[in-house]
């Protein structure tokens, strides 16, 4: 069962006479409704009560189950608010709620807002420069669009628009730039709305610095995690770990008081999606997913950001869940051990490796090397480079690679030549950069 069904299913509990339910199944979006009762036993209930058996209704919903699924994808698909409309009406979800106005009218609302969400004024000063420069590493300008959310919304999405059926959709970064150009980057960039932290001013605040602080930090946990466990995409999964959370801006903007009246008395990320839930009848998971796909994004994020806080979630959805409870185990927000250890098993990671995780990942390097731009050198001249930065002298390195010293030293030739440096430190230095060495 999907996040969005799951939420439906937590608001049909809702609107029963006495359907309240206790925060643990509910805001793990458990299956059905039976699961979820024979789950209400936590330490406020003194016993867990079976689950009674299906009634006709659930039977028949079942046999229903085909269609039921093509109305939850129509929800999800919407590209219109009357589709919108339409699409809630026959899953039974009401036109409007305690905020008074149409709730798909509000989203619709919502999602264009985001357009104008702004990016931090020193990332896209940065990106302008770089694109200003006659020679410049693919490398730098993919470092300085995922240096913020709104740059790298704004990159995937023009970069889908462009698309072809021949390059297919894009889900990284890396694949955005290289297929647009780079007047493109400079008119996508240059249109882009910025804020700077010492200059608060508009409907967002100091909303944009937040969320980028924690889109990074959970960046950067899920890469620690991809590392660990040998993830090959981590292209794709940045782009999905920093939008992981885009479903809230969503509902900052759809709904008053949110986030600070509707996670009233949730601490762990998980009592925050349960509060969504119980609140508004949907959380900023599913908002992100909805999101993302009307955005043209492609199902490899759209699915992701949805699922993050699905505790049964797999692949890059599990990887961001966890790097998401890291980020707020690093800014000293609370977070569920439990849920945390459930998360590192979802990932094949015990109790010792999420430990020496937690012990390691403040003081782990901000950023990996990007092998984004192809390496112009042979092996045999990366050899010698990488024993020049060792500190090793061309006898060294000749007796080493069983060359000639003579030999070496034209090896280096060619490398300086093609790195366009001038003396082994600054070949050296372009290689590192680059991710070549």
């Amino acid at each position: 069962m999907d996040v969005l069904e799951s939420v439906q299913s937590v608001s049909k509990r809702q609107r029963r006479p006495g359907g309240a339910s206790t925060g643990a199944a509910d805001a793990q979006g458990t299956a059905t409704d039976g699961k979820s009762a024979a789950r209400r036993g936590g330490p406020s209930s003194p016993a867990v009560v079976p689950a009674p058996p299906a009634a006709p209704a659930t039977r028949r919903a079942a046999k229903d189950a085909p269609e039921r699924t093509r109305r939850l994808h129509a929800v999800k698909t919407a590209t219109t608010t009357a589709e919108e409309e339409k699409a809630a009406a026959e899953l039974g979800i009401p036109p409007t709620d305690q905020y008074g106005a149409g709730r798909a009218q509000r989203l619709t609302k919502a999602f264009q807002a985001i357009e104008a969400f702004p990016a931090l004024a020193e990332s896209r000063d940065r990106l302008m420069k770089l694109l200003e420069k006659d020679h410049v590493a693919t490398a730098e300008i993919v470092a300085a669009v995922e240096s913020d959310v709104a740059l790298v919304l704004r990159v995937l999405h023009v970069a889908n628009a462009a698309a072809t059926p021949t390059s297919g959709r894009i889900d990284t970064v890396v694949g955005a730039i290289d297929l647009l150009t780079p007047a493109a980057l400079q008119t996508l960039a240059s249109g882009v709305r910025t804020f700077d932290f010492f200059e608060h001013s508009g409907v967002w605040d100091t909303t944009p610095e937040r969320f980028r602080l924690h889109a990074l930090a959970s960046q950067h946990a899920t890469d620690c995690l991809a590392s660990e466990v040998g993830y090959e995409h981590r292209d794709r999964l940045t782009a999905i770990s920093l939008l992981h959370d885009v479903g809230k801006l969503v509902l900052m903007h759809a709904y008053p008081g949110y986030p600070t009246l509707v996670h009233q008395g949730a601490g762990t990320p998980e009592q925050r999606v349960h509060q969504e839930r119980r609140e508004l009848g949907v959380d900023h998971t599913l908002m992100g997913g909805v999101f993302a796909r009307r955005w043209g994004l492609p199902p490899t994020l759209a699915s992701a950001i949805e699922r993050h806080h699905n505790p049964e979630a797999e692949g890059e959805a599990a990887l961001v869940r966890l790097g998401d409870m890291l980020a707020h185990y690093g800014q000293g927000t609370p977070v569920s051990p439990v849920e945390m250890l459930a998360g590192a098993r979802a990932i094949g990671l015990g109790p010792a490796k999420l430990r020496s995780i937690l012990y390691e990942l403040p003081s782990a390097a901000a950023a990996r090397r990007r092998h984004v731009d192809p390496c112009p050198l042979s092996s045999r001249e990366v050899g010698v480079l990488q024993r020049l930065a060792e500190g090793k002298v061309y006898k060294q390195i000749a007796h080493e690679l069983m060359l000639s010293t003579s030999t070496v030293r034209t090896h280096l030739h060619n490398i300086y030549g093609k790195l366009g440096a001038v003396d082994r430190a600054q070949a050296v230095l372009i290689a590192t950069e680059r991710g070549w060495l």
